[in-house]
């Protein structure tokens, strides 16, 4: 008889957190982890001498430093948890990366794996009928999908903060006692056809129900940012910023998991892909987080929903200590930070310790696996299950085990 893997631990065993929703914050592109989230020793590009471009800060976690540019965030680090030691074997492909970053696990030749905001939309749902489980605020793209777990499971997405989505909005023309003529008039349709047995098509009209749900005056109020106070709309800051107010917002609202991109409007020209001149002007980039994050994380805070919102800041990879020739930097998929903030979790500003320059792991390694399995506990979601591709069952992490020491 096969011995039980250590991680399909029985279910009194399973740690189980308190969070409701997640925020899940993408740095496309790969966010350097010695310039931000775990600083070292100060470097020089001009003479080819390895280390942080920036100098570091002190914050609220004695004993736990940052990036110059991450004072706001320094401030608040009693509330987060920058994972330090997340890592994976993907170096030079952002795709694959990127892919492995949002399934948590490679590129398989005969699964098509969901993605973590499809599987907590699986397994929790949305919080309120008249919202979607499941919200994208940037562009599609397949590894945010939802794989095997099929199209009720996948994402709305919008690319305007100002607006819904543009398949939600009704034209001018149709009031709302019009649209209820049309909703009775489909559903005797519906009445006098055959029972629907395709999946496909059941997933069709699910959608089609759903977006019926969605695109009356409820749910679209989220998108009226212009109705919060102006000075909490200026400390979020530009674009990002907005999204992530908007985030706030669809918590509000019911959403269970959304991810805001921090890759459509780069202020550096290059994103968070950092070679050559690229890093120049990163700390705009940088700035432009703290700002945000910082702001989201205390708008949770005075609302009370901290504690029910799970914070997640994931990136492709990481970036190596050494300048390339252009005094850029290259990919590090060995160590790399994520951060966790809020979601009821027992901050303690740093997990794991990589060596003198952020470049090898020295304690506590984070698998991706171990990444989501954390995430997925935060949420009451069994960790060890499996889902499954017809008959075939696919472990839920892939055998992650949460990081224990965040749970109190």
């Amino acid at each position: 008889m096969a011995a039980t893997p250590a991680w399909a631990s029985s279910a009194g065993q399973r740690i189980q957190g308190q969070a409701e929703h997640v925020i899940s914050i993408w740095l496309g592109g790969g966010m350097g982890q010695i310039d931000t989230f775990d600083p070292k020793r100060k470097g020089d590009p001009s003479k080819k001498q390895a280390g942080s471009y920036y100098n570091s800060i002190p914050t609220a976690v004695d004993g736990v430093e940052l990036c110059e540019h991450l004072p706001k965030v320094a401030s608040i680090m009693d509330r987060v948890t920058a994972v330090r030691t997340v890592n994976h074997s993907v170096i030079d492909e952002h795709a694959a990366a990127t892919n492995w970053m949002h399934v948590g696990r490679p590129v398989s030749g005969t699964v098509v794996y969901p993605s973590l905001g499809s599987i907590i939309a699986h397994e929790r749902g949305a919080v309120s009928e008249t919202a979607p489980p499941y919200v994208l605020i940037g562009y599609p793209n397949s590894s945010r999908g939802p794989g095997f777990l099929g199209a009720q499971h996948s994402y709305l997405y919008l690319t305007e903060t100002g607006r819904g989505p543009a398949g939600l909005s009704r034209p001018d023309g149709i009031t709302p006692e019009r649209q209820l003529r049309r909703e009775k008039y489909l559903t005797a349709l519906r009445g006098v056809q055959p029972e629907t047995v395709d999946s496909r098509l059941r997933d069709y009209e699910a959608a089609a129900e759903l977006s019926l749900k969605l695109s009356g005056p409820e749910f679209m109020k989220s998108f009226a940012l212009d109705s919060e106070p102006a000075e909490l709309r200026e400390s979020y800051g530009g674009e990002f910023g907005q999204r992530c107010l908007l985030s706030r917002r669809l918590v509000q609202r019911g959403v269970r998991f959304i991810e805001v991109s921090h890759n459509l409007n780069f202020l550096n020209g290059a994103g968070w892909d950092v070679h050559n001149r690229g890093i120049l002007d990163q700390h705009k980039l940088i700035r432009e987080m703290d700002d945000a994050v910082s702001t989201l994380i205390l708008d949770l805070e005075n609302q009370k929903l901290l504690d029910k919102t799970l914070v997640v800041i994931t990136t492709e990879f990481g970036r190596p200590p050494q300048f390339d020739g252009g005094g850029g930097r290259g990919h590090q998929g060995s160590a790399f930070t994520c951060v966790l903030a809020g979601g009821g979790l027992k901050h303690q500003g740093a997990y794991g310790e990589t060596d003198e320059l952020s470049q090898k792991i020295v304690s506590d390694p984070v698998s991706v696996p171990d990444f989501f399995a954390t995430i997925h506990a935060s949420l009451g979601i069994d960790y060890a299950k499996s889902l499954y591709d017809g008959d075939r069952p696919v472990p839920i992490t892939d055998g992650g085990k949460p990081i224990a020491k965040l749970f109190g």
